[in-house]
């Protein structure tokens, strides 16, 4: 390219100026030595000496100015001769553009949402100086209690917070209108740095044992629901039916400490109690619910925060030990020791969920590139071989090679240029729409999409790498053509034509061989979310609506709730439209869990965890309305009351587990309570084994014990309804049902179908973009290919001509060229099963019920791909087996 040569003549030039430079001041210091010699004092002689050599100085200057607009002038002539060289090939150029588009487009969309989701930092003071404290292994959730202790004893941060997400209602009852709050301690805003809008925000003197309730609103929110009026900073607003205090508005650039969602209400982490009252969580030793942040003193060291850590954990795991745990698990957590990890980028589980997804992705979008480059390539090469006569009158009168060189690689640098910012437009349209599919109905994804340093710093590298990988082979062998040789009539027989062409089957043969790698990954991709679509789950979720109703408004004590539950489920099952319907504590893949110990006379643990199972708490009818069979004994009935003996329905894991050889109907296990054993409970039936809290996971023992014998049940809890109809038909009926028991008691809807959907949402993102992708590819590669053999067609034509001529059989001639191409394509699912057989094992994490290797993908994606491939073929083919000998011998 000219710039190169210029940036070289440039540098020279500046060696140059450094030489003048040294060579003046030495005469500078012998002229000064010599007028000072002559009686002249020091200063005069340094004036004197300067004035004689300023010409020279000034000339030097406007040397270089010379050479810098020198090479700027003969830059934007490459361009411009590139741009009109492009513009007379418009076919050409407009292929070419939309591949590289396709190919940065894709890359730039990907890695701006990997950069959104894994790399960006918080919008904070000094992010760098965040560290989440940890409990080691992964484990950062904490008591309040623990949080406390902790924040009493730490003298090596400059400052630490705790938070816990949080959802709430903004009605007084009825269906609920959620924001996505944070509860936060008094130090939150201060260690970040964050700075108010409007108002004030929350300060340490806020969060104090008793406080009052306080909000701190998001700008946005501010806007939607108050229109940014500043008369609202003293208002309250409804959150959970308690009122808060607005107080202020933060920073418009923050938008929270988890990264996925953007955070609208801040309230002190007091003021959990002023919500959830008498069950707050504030002084519970065995509710980990908190995480927390500090940011470290920029004089503290890694190891010597480490010490620091390790010295002040024996007396905050002594004064926070759950007093109601068994003696050995209190053992165990007082040898807990506090430790610390790096958290510029703030909290995500979308962080941990699609780590792998996002960089495997990644790797896709690379290949994809890499075709689309090796498409630019060939069209290049193809062109080069059209305009031979060009570059041989060029060289012919004079030009250098270097400079036709230079010439040919601005016009792929412009080709790219074009491509990327072609590629950039495809981007934020592409990243809205990743984010759109990463969201669900249960959880909206919000990411900040920003271009920063790091994505256009991506796109530039991208967009030079590309002009280099596509255009410095065919610029290269253009300028070395030999003039003579392509002077010729035909220009058939050049000196290199052959290798050329070998180079331009070598990257089809590429193309298709990574081609068959992305497909062989959508086919497991694909293969994997299917299974998991039709796995037995246990439970039919088609035609059931969620309930999850929160009766903390209505104020009844913790032993009326029963009741109230009761009295609401005989409503829900009422209602018109409504086949059966019961209650339950956990809803089916909704991510919540509860497990613990239990005891079972005669059973013998193998280890420590292998008495833990899982538990729910449900109604009669359950089973009947998610559609569980059971296998063995009765279900629960109205006569399981608090004052009964205790009861349980079993799933199967279970009955093998611990009563292997004999009925489980009948048998007993004994619940535990601070490790000590508690209540007996009886098993009064069997059912089929179902899923508990995702589709990917092994059944798991469980137990679901009765609700109607809970004597103190939670404020909150579900209801499953089985619709002789459409779920969403009966909404009405059923609001109409819940406020007719109270207008306090706050509600939301939805399907267990959708709940399935939400737990497959990473599955079928990865089924969905590498399918696109991998067809993507493909079309490229087809592209490719079908290029080829039209350029080989035409540069045979002579010889195809010939072979007619003499008597042969078009069909024959149909076979030579679908041959040349079979060729091809076989060389390229070769090396692509290659390939795929060791790059698909780092996506085995990703797959269920399918294997890396699985040979029925392999050999559907190879069969394709050749059935694809030699249809694109046969167009040239037969366009060779139809050519008239007469015309193609008189071209020659």
């Amino acid at each position: 390219m000219a710039w190169y040569h210029r940036l070289f003549n440039l540098a020279r030039s500046e060696q140059h100026t450094r030489d003048l430079d040294r060579e003046i001041a030495h005469h500078l210091a012998e002229r000064k030595e010599a007028l000072m010699n002559d009686g002249m004092n020091e200063a005069a002689a340094e004036k004197q000496a300067r004035r004689q050599f300023g010409n020279t100085t000034e000339k030097k200057e406007q040397t270089r100015d010379v050479d810098v607009l020198t090479w700027l002038d003969s830059m934007f002539t490459d361009i411009r001769y590139a741009v009109r060289a492009l513009g007379r090939s418009p076919g050409f150029a407009i292929v070419a553009i939309l591949s590289l588009a396709l190919g940065i487009g894709a890359n730039t969309a990907i890695f701006s949402l990997l950069d959104a989701v894994m790399l960006k930092s918080l919008p904070v003071s000094h992010p760098e100086q965040l560290v989440a404290v940890t409990m080691g292994k992964g484990d950062n959730e904490f008591t309040n209690p623990l949080w406390e202790q902790i924040r009493e004893h730490q003298d090596m941060f400059a400052g630490a917070f705790a938070t816990t997400d949080s959802k709430f209602d903004l009605t007084t009852g009825g269906q609920v209108r959620r924001a996505k709050g944070e509860y936060v301690s008094g130090d939150y805003f201060n260690v970040l740095g964050v700075r108010p809008a409007a108002g004030r925000l929350i300060v340490h003197a806020d969060d104090v044992r008793g406080c009052r309730a306080i909000a701190v609103l998001s700008s946005a929110f501010f806007m939607s629901e108050f229109n940014a009026d500043p008369a609202a900073i003293g208002k309250s607003i409804e959150l959970n039916g308690r009122k808060f205090e607005i107080i202020g508005v933060t920073d418009p650039a923050y938008f929270g400490m988890t990264v996925g969602s953007a955070t609208q209400v801040y309230a002190p982490l007091c003021s959990e109690a002023v919500i959830a009252g008498s069950d707050a969580d504030l002084d519970q030793r065995q509710r980990w619910w908190l995480t927390i942040t500090a940011r470290v003193r920029p004089e503290v060291s890694a190891s010597q925060l480490t010490s620091r850590l390790k010295a002040i954990s024996a007396p905050i795991y002594l004064a926070t030990t759950p007093s109601n745990w068994a003696v050995n698990e209190q053992t165990e957590y007082q040898k807990g020791v506090l430790q610390f990890e790096a958290q510029p980028g703030g909290l995500s589980d979308l962080r941990s969920a699609y780590k792998t997804a996002l960089f495997t992705l990644m790797v896709v979008v690379g290949v994809v590139l890499l075709i689309a480059c090796g498409n630019v390539a060939n069209l290049l090469l193809a062109r080069a071989r059209v305009r031979q006569r060009e570059a041989a009158v060029r060289l012919a009168v004079g030009a250098g090679r270097g400079r036709l060189i230079r010439q040919l690689l601005t016009e792929s640098l412009v080709l790219s240029a074009v491509g990327t910012a072609a590629g950039v437009l495809l981007a934020i349209w592409g990243t809205r729409v990743l984010v759109s599919l990463l969201s669900t109905n249960r959880n909206t994804v919000w990411l900040d999409l920003t271009l920063d340093g790091r994505v256009l710093a991506f796109t530039s590298a991208i967009a030079v790498l590309t002009g280099l990988l596509f255009g410095i082979v065919p610029a290269w062998r253009s300028a070395n053509v030999d003039p003579q040789d392509a002077m010729r009539g035909s220009g058939r027989g050049i000196a290199g034509e052959r290798s050329r062409f070998s180079l331009v089957k070598t990257l089809v043969v590429g193309q298709v061989a990574l081609s068959l790698v992305l497909l062989v990954a959508a086919g497991l991709l694909l293969g994997s979310f299917q299974r998991q679509t039709s796995i037995d789950l246990g439970f039919r979720g088609e035609g059931v609506l969620v309930v999850n109703a929160d009766i903390r408004r209505v104020g009844l004590a913790a032993g009326a709730r029963g009741d109230y539950y009761r009295a609401i489920l005989e409503r829900l099952r009422q209602v018109p439209g409504a086949r059966s319907a019961s209650s339950v504590d956990i809803v089916p893949l909704g991510n919540a869990r509860w497990n613990q110990d239990i005891i079972v006379q005669g059973f013998e643990s193998k280890n420590k965890r292998d008495n833990i199972i899982w538990f729910n708490e449900i109604g009669a009818h359950y089973f009947e309305t998610i559609g569980t069979p059971m296998t063995a004994g009765r279900d629960l009935s109205a006569a399981d009351t608090p004052n009964a003996p205790r009861v349980a329905i079993v799933n199967e894991s279970m009955a093998k587990k611990f009563f292997p050889g004999k009925a489980a109907v009948g048998q007993f296990f004994q619940l535990t309570e601070a490790g000590k054993p508690a209540d007996m409970v009886q098993i009064v039936g069997v059912v089929k084994d179902s899923k508990y809290s995702s589709v990917r996971e092994d059944h798991s023992e469980t137990a679901f014990l009765a609700a109607s014998q809970d004597s103190a049940p939670r404020p909150s809890t579900g209801f499953v309804i089985r619709a002789t109809g459409s779920p969403a038909a009966i909404i009405p009926e059923v609001k109409s049902a819940l406020n007719g028991i109270s207008g306090l008691i706050a509600y939301d809807f939805t399907t267990l179908d959708g709940i399935v959907a939400t737990s497959l949402a990473r599955p079928r993102l990865l089924a969905r973009l590498s399918i696109f992708f991998g067809a993507l590819a493909l079309t490229l590669s087809i592209i490719g290919l079908y290029g080829t053999m039209s350029y080989s067609v035409e540069r045979r034509r002579n010889e195809i001509g010939i072979r007619i001529a003499l008597g042969a059989a078009r069909t024959r001639v149909l076979s030579m060229v679908l041959r040349e191409a079979g060729w091809m394509v076989a060389g390229g699912i070769v090396l692509g099963v290659a390939i795929a057989v060791g790059a698909t094992r780092w996506v085995a994490t990703l797959l269920y019920g399918v294997t890396p290797t699985d040979v029925p993908t392999f050999a559907i994606a190879g069969a394709a791909l050749a059935v694809v491939a030699l249809a694109a073929s046969a167009i040239p083919a037969w366009r060779a087996a139809r050519l008239d000998p007469m015309k193609a011998l008189r071209e020659e």
